[in-house]
């Protein structure tokens, strides 16, 4: 089976088991998911785009307008996915279409409204097992997301403003066709402030940290970089060779069946152990992530298992150090996803893991 018949035949089996008559995926996430890669999506922000995907026991339809869907048909489906247009200013039309089709049955949806139930659990856990073809799609997100910041890091000046690398870096993201969904910048003199560095006027000074969540068929890279132009101090590398050890602390956990809360607690443990207790309560760690930036941050007690070939960003962090790349558990262990060879790296652990660019 392809992609496509993989998954109609997955939503399907859960409607079966459920009593479905009808699933609608709305979402910029499910409906990537269920395109195998396309794009319902104008704005970027938006969590619900300008189509929808409907599966009933016996179609399979993408529903739009009339604005999209020759769009849509030509630039962003598979074979195998019919499209049915609206006028766009009469969205009534569609209420009409579903109705017509969707049986007796419940009707379920990853956002769901007016009576409708949520997606089955198991179908939502599927999606976190990322199927060959995705992978394929994926490993070439994380080396295009990272060949782009090394490139914008490598170009980048001590006199830029937050607001240039931000911009260098969402231009360096376009020109590979991803969305720069996230562009956090952190400056010299913000870095030890703020985790969440959101880019600002202020120059960059001595040295910055670069952040990127880009999209690109629904799947997610996050990874975080940094740049000196000047010598790092003992104090920096202290701190940049400590939060590598709690992600390895992480990353040597991630397995099948382990759960998010399992992870947690090492994380925990593995900044005491570095000599900085409580230092998980500054900053979120990171969790799965897939078709969204983080599909479910880690958290105490989470109950939420890894699955294989699920796909995590992790990302530990102290005042002014951070680290942070996308990975998939494999069998073989952890695959590393966003890694440009251009970029200098330390052994930490076993895994070459990115260092401090020193310009």
């Amino acid at each position: 089976m392809n992609e496509l018949t993989t998954k109609l035949a997955l939503v399907r089996d859960n409607m079966n088991e459920h009593g479905l008559s009808a699933v609608r995926l709305r979402g910029v996430d499910w409906f990537a998911w269920m395109t195998c890669g396309g794009s319902n999506v104008v704005i970027l922000t938006t969590e619900a785009g300008v189509a929808e995907v409907l599966v009933t026991t016996d179609g399979a339809w993408v529903l739009t307008d009339n604005i999209e869907a020759a769009r849509l048909e030509q630039e962003e489906l598979p074979p195998g996915l019919q499209v049915w247009a609206h006028p766009w200013q009469d969205s009534a039309q569609r209420e009409a279409f579903v109705a017509a089709r969707r049986g007796s049955g419940a009707v379920a949806s990853d956002r769901p409204s007016a009576g409708e139930v949520p997606l089955p659990e198991r179908l939502t856990r599927a999606r976190w097992s990322l199927l060959p073809e995705e992978l394929e799609r994926y490993r070439a997100l994380g080396r295009d997301a990272a060949e782009a910041m090394t490139e914008v890091l490598l170009a980048a000046k001590p006199e830029w403003t937050g607001f240039e690398l931000a911009g260098a870096g969402a231009e360096a993201l376009w020109a590979r066709g991803i969305h720069p969904t996230l562009t956090l910048v952190g400056d010299e003199r913000r870095l030890p402030v703020h985790r969440h560095a959101t880019a600002s006027k202020e120059r960059l000074g001595g040295r910055a940290m670069l952040v990127f969540c880009g999209r690109r068929h629904g799947l997610f890279a996050n990874l975080t970089r940094f740049v000196y132009f000047r010598p790092p101090s003992a104090e920096e590398r202290r701190l940049a060779a400590d939060v590598a050890r709690v992600e390895a602390a992480a990353f040597e956990v991630c397995r099948p069946g382990v759960t998010l809360g399992q992870v947690y607690s090492t994380l925990v443990q593995a900044y005491a152990t570095a000599g900085h207790p409580g230092g998980e309560a500054f900053h979120h760690q990171g969790g799965s992530c897939g078709y969204l930036s983080r599909d479910v941050v880690a958290r105490p007690g989470s109950t939420v298992a890894l699955e294989l070939y699920n796909a995590m960003a992790w990302n530990p962090s102290l005042p002014g150090s951070k680290i942070e790349d996308t990975v998939v558990v494999s069998p073989d262990g952890l695959e590393i996803l966003t890694v440009d060879p251009r970029w200098p790296t330390v052994q930490v652990a076993g895994r070459a893991r990115p260092d401090l660019l020193v310009r």
